[in-house]
């Protein structure tokens, strides 16, 4: 196996088609013909920061998962309730 070498602005539009357009790494290293381990390798060198280009946003994350924990605290409780009531017709 010989190395290629392949230029900067196509290591670079391989990495876009990663980061930007959300296509796998394997998928884009059959395409082109090059190694998943070369395109991991370009992705530290020409990729974003994997903090700045995930951009989550924590605090909507933290309210919906807030909002989520009290509607399913409430119906465990409601089912609770309702177990208890349940329980005393039984007996």
């Amino acid at each position: 196996m010989g190395t290629s070498n392949y230029s900067d602005e196509f290591k670079r539009d391989a990495v876009q088609q990663i980061t930007v357009r959300g296509y796998p790494v394997r998928e884009v290293a059959r395409r082109l013909g090059v190694s998943s381990h070369s395109l991991y390798k370009w992705l530290k060198l020409f990729g974003e920061p994997v903090a700045k280009s995930v951009g989550i946003d924590h605090e909507a994350e933290n309210r919906r998962l807030k909002r989520e924990l009290a509607r399913v605290t409430e119906e465990r409780d409601i089912l609770k309730k309702a177990a208890a009531y349940f329980a005393q017709d039984a007996k």
